[in-house]
């Protein structure tokens, strides 16, 4: 449940601009989300072999050249399924809860 979840909130994160790895850490580590490289970086391999992410290059001034991610037109169809499989899970869950 963990990874899936991971991977929403990944392809989320994805879907507001173009990011570096460790801003998607850090956005997940503000949530509360603690993730470590070990596991992200087969997460986002495994989105990319789906199609859902892609890549670019970029040459840096503070070290080796860095990956930023976007989603691609899958990642988008996919993102706006899981953003409605969201809410009627979190409806079934509020209903059992409160």
């Amino acid at each position: 449940m963990r990874k899936g979840i991971l991977e929403y909130c990944i392809l989320t994160i994805i879907s507001r601009q173009e990011v570096y790895t460790s801003d998607i850490l850090e956005a997940l580590r503000r949530a509360d989300l603690l993730v470590v490289e070990g596991t992200l970086y087969p997460l986002l391999s495994r989105l990319k072999n789906n199609g859902l992410v892609k890549y670019r290059w970029q040459e840096s001034t503070d070290g080796p050249p860095r990956k930023y991610f976007t989603l691609t037109d899958e990642g988008q169809e996919m993102l706006s399924a899981l953003n409605q499989e969201w809410a009627i899970i979190g409806n079934a869950i509020n209903k059992i809860t409160n």
